[in-house]
C-alpha cells in the first residue's frame, strides 16, 4: 500500500509541475511535465553530440538553400521568435530529415535526391520545424514517464509477486508502447505534416508539392510494418490526409 501511495504521490508531483498548453494551428490541448529551458537544454546537448559524429556539407550551394528555406518558414510563426534556429545540412546517404527541441533541424543530403523543387524541401522542413513549436519532443517523454509511473502503481495495487514483477513491467512497457505511445507518436506525425503544410503555405511556398514528395517516398518505400505498430502514419492515410487540408487553405 505504501509504494501505491508513493507512486500517487510521484505523478501528483509531475502533475502539480506540468504545462497544460496548445499546439499550434491545430489547438490540441497538450499535458507537457518538463519545461521550457529544460527542452531546449536537451535538445542543444544533443544537437551538440550530433555536429561532434556527423559530416557537415561543404556544399554552400545546397547549404545556403536549406537554410534559406527554414529561415522563410521560421519567419512565418510568431510561435518561432522564441528559438534561436538553426539548419543543417550532414553528408549522409540516409533519406531522413530531423529536428531536436531548441531549433535545431538537420537535413541529410540522402533525402535531397528526391526532391525536384524548394516546394519540396519545404514540405520537409516545415514538417520538422512544426515538431519543435509542437514541443513534441517534450510531450512524448512526458507521455513516458507517465507510462513509468503508472507500472510502478499497477504493479503494486495487483500485489504481483516480487520474481514476476520484472517480467511484468516488461509486458506493460510493450502493451503501453503498442497502445499509447506509438499512436501517440504517429498523432505527432500527423500533426507535424498539418503545422509544416500551414507554414510552408503562409511562407508562399506551394503546398501541392508537398503531397508530389509523399507519393515519391511511397513509391520507394520498402518498409512493410503494419501502421498500428509503427510511428508514421501510413503512406497512403499520409497522402490523403495532407491532401485533404490543403482544401482547406483556399
Amino acid at each position: 500500500m505504501k509504494k501505491v501511495v508513493a507512486s500517487l504521490l510521484f505523478i501528483g508531483l509531475f502533475i502539480t509541475g506540468c504545462i497544460v498548453s496548445n499546439a499550434p494551428v491545430t489547438g490540441r490541448t497538450q499535458l507537457i511535465l518538463i519545461n521550457a529551458d529544460q527542452e531546449k537544454t536537451l535538445g542543444l546537448s544533443e544537437a551538440d553530440s550530433i555536429l561532434k559524429n556527423a559530416t557537415v556539407s561543404s556544399d554552400k550551394v545546397l547549404t545556403n538553400k536549406i537554410v534559406n528555406i527554414g529561415n522563410r518558414i521560421v519567419a512565418a510563426s510568431d510561435d518561432a521568435k522564441q528559438y534561436k534556429w538553426d539548419f543543417y545540412l550532414l553528408e549522409d546517404k540516409s533519406v531522413n530529415a530531423f529536428a531536436l527541441p531548441g531549433g535545431k533541424v538537420f537535413f541529410y543530403t540522402g533525402i535531397l535526391q528526391f526532391m525536384e523543387s524548394d516546394d519540396e524541401i519545404a514540405a520537409v522542413m516545415g514538417h520538422e520545424i512544426a515538431h519543435v513549436l509542437a514541443h513534441h519532443g517534450a510531450e512524448r517523454m512526458s507521455q513516458q514517464m507517465l507510462s513509468d509511473a503508472g507500472a510502478q502503481i499497477l504493479s503494486s495495487a495487483l500485489k504481483i509477486p516480487t520474481e514476476y514483477q520484472s517480467l511484468y513491467s516488461t509486458a506493460y512497457g510493450i502493451a503501453s508502447n503498442v497502445g499509447v505511445i506509438l499512436p501517440f507518436s504517429r498523432k505527432h506525425e500527423s500533426e507535424a505534416d498539418t503545422i509544416g503544410i500551414y507554414l510552408m503555405y503562409k511562407a508562399g511556398f506551394n503546398p501541392n508539392d508537398a503531397v508530389k514528395f509523399w507519393q515519391k517516398m511511397a513509391d520507394t518505400s520498402k518498409n512493410s510494418t503494419p501502421e498500428f505498430l509503427s510511428t508514421h502514419p501510413s503512406d497512403e492515410r499520409r497522402i490523403k490526409d495532407i491532401s485533404a487540408y490543403i482544401k482547406t487553405l483556399k
